[in-house]
């Protein structure tokens, strides 16, 4: 792998100077998407574009690499104008964007498009881009023979075998599960050092914070409405990166305090003596309310306390769930877990003596302890009388907790809010409002 040069001898692979990208809708209203950008991508090194949903780092990639046009601003390619597509630049999508009436070979040598080459010199590329991925084998296979990761591999080997000095991932792993996104991240890694590769630099977009550490040698936090460059970072980490090391998880713990103290610069913990503490922004267990007042039920029924496993034999769940709902109650504060023991709390005795209309009360009190729920309500509280489309309050929801999966952080927060009748929500419209004090959320 190539060396990083020093900044003042050799101008950046790709650069963006003051850019600006704003789009109007039909009524003639500015949406500004970012603003005043100054990014650069150089030799030798490997970038992640950190963010949440919609703060424009895939509009920031486009721009890069000239795909779109900015606003205003400038981009440059090695201290010259960029005019038309970035001519060392290479994509890989999130949706691998394959052709499916071509095979793995023939949507590999698309990349080649616009080269001037033999058949045989194409022949050769393409099997080479092929066997770097690991797909020998299945060059004659149709995409919808192949499993996603598959799939992404053959979008890597098409980015590669033109011989790229820049490639360019578009969030490439987020359509993929847990295990073969991380074999993946690893085998991009492989392909960065080999130093037969073309590629100088590699530009990734994610929102996943763990993913950035371990690719990233300097990771860029991008800040919403609009996106701005918030803070850069210079990852010393050595490779290979382990994601269980304690460095790497003091680097994903740091950064994720800073970006949570970007989007959040106005909640901050309460200090003593305040009416109600709130406490830190935590994404909250996948548990219904109706599940933690279960297992509140069955531990009553045991004398207060049980051992986890034996509690696990009693409920219907998977033991996953179980300790789920065990952990949604702690966070609730309605139980304890000293070692493997499951006790109730003096509130959580509280709350299974209670009325309905009382457990509903007491459950309000502690979602609005909880940093997510105190942050949402002030969110729909800035305009009461207005329902939030769900689509805007997962956005919101994803500025907050970046790198949860936000469909079921949502069903999960909208599963609480309706218990604790924080607020209404209409599935078939999709809104989220305020509670206005009707009990119809049940």
């Amino acid at each position: 792998m190539s060396t990083a040069p020093k900044p003042d001898l050799e101008p950046p692979i790709a650069q963006a100077i003051g850019v600006n990208k704003s789009y109007w809708d039909e009524a003639g209203r500015e949406h500004v998407v970012l603003k005043d950008v100054d990014f650069s991508v150089r030799r030798g090194e490997t970038v992640a574009i950190l963010g949440p949903s919609g703060c424009g780092k895939s509009t920031l990639l486009r721009i890069l690499i000239g795909l779109i046009p900015p606003t205003s601003g400038s981009v440059q390619v090695h201290g010259r104008p960029l005019t038309g597509i970035h001519p060392g630049a290479a994509v890989v999508f999130q949706n691998f964007a394959l052709f499916p009436w071509l095979t793995v070979e023939e949507n590999v040598k698309v990349g080649l498009n616009g080269k001037e080459l033999g058949e045989e010199e194409s022949h050769r590329l393409v099997g080479e881009a092929i066997e770097r991925v690991g797909l020998g084998g299945v060059e004659h296979a149709y995409p919808k023979e192949l499993s996603g990761g598959m799939k992404q591999r053959v979008g890597i080997a098409r980015a590669l075998v033109g011989g790229p000095e820049l490639l360019c991932m578009d969030e490439p792993f987020s359509a993929l599960d847990v295990l073969t996104a991380e074999l993946l991240r690893a085998e991009v890694y492989r392909l960065w050092s080999d130093r037969e590769s073309t590629l100088s630099a590699i530009l990734i977009i994610t929102h996943l914070i763990d993913e950035a550490v371990y690719l990233g040698d300097r990771i860029v936090i991008l800040g919403t409405n609009p996106g701005t460059v918030k803070q850069e970072i210079v990852n010393t980490l050595p490779h290979p990166r382990a994601y269980r090391h304690p460095e790497f998880l003091r680097m994903v713990e740091q950064i994720h305090d800073i970006v949570t103290g970007i989007h959040l610069p106005e909640e901050k913990p309460v200090t003593a003596g305040a009416r109600t503490a709130v406490g830190p922004m935590r994404p909250i267990p996948h548990a219904r309310p109706s599940e933690v007042l279960g297992l509140l039920e069955i531990l009553s029924d045991h004398g207060g306390e049980m051992d986890l496993f034996d509690l696990d034999t009693i409920t219907d769940y998977d033991f996953g769930h179980t300790i789920s709902v065990v952990k949604a109650a702690e966070m609730l504060a309605l139980a304890e877990t000293p070692g493997d023991l499951v006790k109730m709390t003096d509130l959580g005795r509280e709350m299974v003596a209670a009325t309905q209309a009382e457990k509903r009360l007491l459950f309000r009190k502690r979602l609005l302890t909880l940093g997510i729920f105190a942050a949402l309500v002030r969110y729909l509280a800035a305009e009461p009388d207005v329902a939030r489309s769900g689509e805007e309050v997962r956005t919101f929801l994803a500025e907050k907790l970046p790198g949860q999966a936000i469909p079921s952080l949502f069903r999960a927060v909208v599963n609480w809010g309706r218990y604790g009748q924080l607020f209404h929500f209409d599935a078939q419209a999709d809104e989220i409002s305020l509670h206005t004090g009707q009990d119809s959320d049940d």
